[in-house]
């Protein structure tokens, strides 16, 4: 038992690891992906496709709704 509780109290005694760049990198990775979804977004947006999908959608619900 007595060892058991030396080498806990040795274990916590050891110095904690820095993890300093970690939120540079956090920061980094989302800032990546906020830039792929914009782009993303963007090129929807843009597209015909797009428009012409939400064109029938409104045109359905328009018509649902007030006949």
């Amino acid at each position: 038992m007595r060892h058991t509780l030396a080498r806990l109290r040795h274990r916590d005694a050891r110095p904690r690891r820095r993890d300093d760049g970690m939120t540079t990198a956090e920061y980094a990775v989302g800032t990546v992906a906020v830039a792929g979804l914009g782009g993303l977004l963007l090129k929807l947006l843009t597209s015909d496709w797009f428009w012409s999908i939400l064109q029938r959608i409104f045109t359905w619900a328009f018509q649902a709704f007030l006949g």
